[in-house]
This record gives structure tokens, C-alpha cells and sequence, in this order.
């Protein structure tokens, strides 16, 4: 496989739900979250070899960090310290995401890269090793694994079924402005052993039709909205930008922030949309994709 180049989509990860039911006594938050995955993406290659190497680069790579500290880098050592021997080679990421924004960037490329080992060294996603190193790597990774809607529980090891989605036509926005998730944990303020109790999650069939899909978001939330919104309030002017765009029928943060989605029954709708607010706010990073 020395001369075969093996190359893998890394999709934005967008959390379309996202629950905050209480925060444990070992201080990690529990989450319920429907994640679904877009069309924007980074691109990961690796040529399989002996020695392990990562190329950065793309409009957002400045951003990504060194890439010693690259998650790329950090699921090969990952993976390598649970399976002796095993081969890594030369990793050419190129970054488009915007970084520390919500939309599991860096998580999407970590799982990228441990799809790419796998079929280096003929490894199963499901292969207790690969699970194991995707949780050391971040709480995002798991799910990013099999880059397909799934709801996301725990402190993001507890997986769902693959769920079968109608297509969701979106407007993602990214104001610029990088969010940490540790600052937005701290300032939502649960203590550990705290609960919050802002209702339950509403129940999503398995393969949801669109309006009934619909209808189950705009009964859940984003309990780190507005904490989010707090520190970053340009997440609320990207919330009311969205929510005011024609055919929209949900506006939300995804994840920690700051990105913002609006969700659309056509691809039409969405791409007017993201052509309004690329105009208006050139400075923003604007897509328009396919949620699954």
C-alpha cells in the first residue's frame, strides 16, 4: 500500500439539539445531542509509510495549532500506543473549518485520520482499540467516526443507532469569532451533582420524516446558547440574521459556538440566504450544505 494514496472527507459536525441534563460528581457535563454532519468539510490524505509526517495547510490552517498539537498527529499517537507497529506515513490536512467553533473542526479530522489508519492497517471502525483512542483524543470523536447523524449521550461515549435523515437544507454561519468550550462550560455555572431542569429531550424516530423532524428541533434547545451569547455577543446578531432569513424555520448555535445554523425545506431557500448574508457580512465564514 506504499504507493496508494488514501484520502477522507473531515465534515463539519453540527449538533442540531443540545441538552445540558446535569453536570456529574468527576465534574465532566453530560450532554443529549442530535449530531448531524454537513457537505463543508476538511480533506485528510495519508500515503501509508513508516514514518508518520503531517502537511498543514488550506485558509484556516494558521489557526489549527502546531502540528505537534494537531489532532491528527494525536490520533496516530493514540491509536499507535494501543496497537504496536502500527503504520502511520505522511498526513496532508487541508483546513477549511473554522477552528474553536462549534462545529467539531478538530474532532472531524481526528476521526479522519483513524478511519485513514484503519484502512491502512486493516482495522474495523468498531475495532475496541480505535473506539478507545477516539475517546482519549475528545468527546466529539466517537461520533464523528461513522460521520453520520446519530444522537450523542454521556459525556459523548454513549452512541446511538445511525439514524436515517431526511435531507436538511442549512445556512451555516461563523462570525469569526473562536469560542473555547471549557469558557462557555464555566460560565453556564453547574456545580457538580447540579441538574438542569429545562425539560427532557423530545424523542427523533430513527429514520424522522422532515416535518416531524421539524417539529421535535424547535421543542429541544442549545443549553449553551446563551452563556455562548454572553461571551461572544455577536452569536446572538448571527442567531437574529438567520432567524430573519425568508423560509427559515430554525435558528441555532451548534455546539459551543459561535457558529449558527438556520435550517430551510429547499436548497433554494438556503442559497439565497447564504448569498444575502455573504453580501452584508463579507467577514463571516457563510456555507450553504446538506445536513445528515
Amino acid at each position: 500500500m506504499s504507493g496508494r494514496l488514501l484520502i477522507e472527507r473531515a465534515p463539519a459536525k453540527v449538533n442540531l439539539t443540545l441538552h445540558i441534563p446535569r453536570r456529574r460528581e468527576d465534574g465532566w457535563h453530560e450532554v443529549e445531542s442530535l449530531v448531524v454532519f454537513a457537505g463543508a468539510a476538511d480533506t485528510l490524505s495519508l500515503a501509508p509509510g513508516d514514518d508518520f509526517s503531517l502537511q498543514v495547510d488550506g485558509p484556516t490552517a494558521q489557526a489549527a495549532g502546531a502540528d505537534g498539537d494537531n489532532l491528527v498527529a494525536r490520533a496516530a499517537q493514540a491509536l499507535g500506543a494501543r496497537i504496536p507497529g502500527l503504520r502511520t506515513g505522511a498526513f496532508h490536512l487541508t483546513k477549511r473549518l473554522p477552528v474553536a467553533a462549534g462545529i467539531g473542526g478538530g474532532s472531524s479530522d481526528a476521526a479522519a485520520a483513524l478511519r485513514l489508519l484503519g484502512r491502512a492497517n486493516d482495522l474495523s471502525l468498531d475495532d475496541p482499540r480505535v473506539l478507545e483512542a477516539a475517546g482519549e483524543i475528545g468527546s466529539d470523536v466517537p461520533v464523528c467516526l461513522h460521520a453520520q447523524a446519530r444522537m450523542m449521550r454521556g459525556r459523548g461515549e454513549v452512541l446511538g443507532p445511525l439514524m436515517k435523515m431526511p435531507p436538511v437544507f442549512a445556512v451555516l454561519v461563523n462570525p469569526g469569532v473562536p469560542l473555547e468550550t471549557k469558557r462557555v462550560f464555566a460560565r453556564i455555572g453547574l456545580q457538580p451533582g447540579e441538574t438542569f431542569d429545562f425539560g427532557k429531550h423530545p424523542d427523533i424516530a430513527e429514520s424522522p420524516e422532515r416535518d416531524a423532524l421539524f417539529a421535535a428541533l424547535k421543542r429541544a434547545r442549545n443549553d449553551m446558547e446563551d452563556a455562548a451569547s454572553v461571551l461572544a455577543p455577536i452569536v446572538g446578531h448571527c442567531l437574529a440574521v438567520l432567524s430573519a432569513a425568508r423560509g427559515a424555520k430554525l435558528a441555532r448555535m451548534s455546539g459551543s459556538g459561535a457558529t449558527c445554523f438556520a435550517l430551510f425545506e429547499t436548497c433554494r431557500q438556503a442559497a439565497a440566504t447564504a448569498k444575502v448574508i455573504r453580501r452584508d457580512h463579507p467577514e463571516w465564514w457563510v456555507k450553504a450544505t446538506v445536513l445528515r
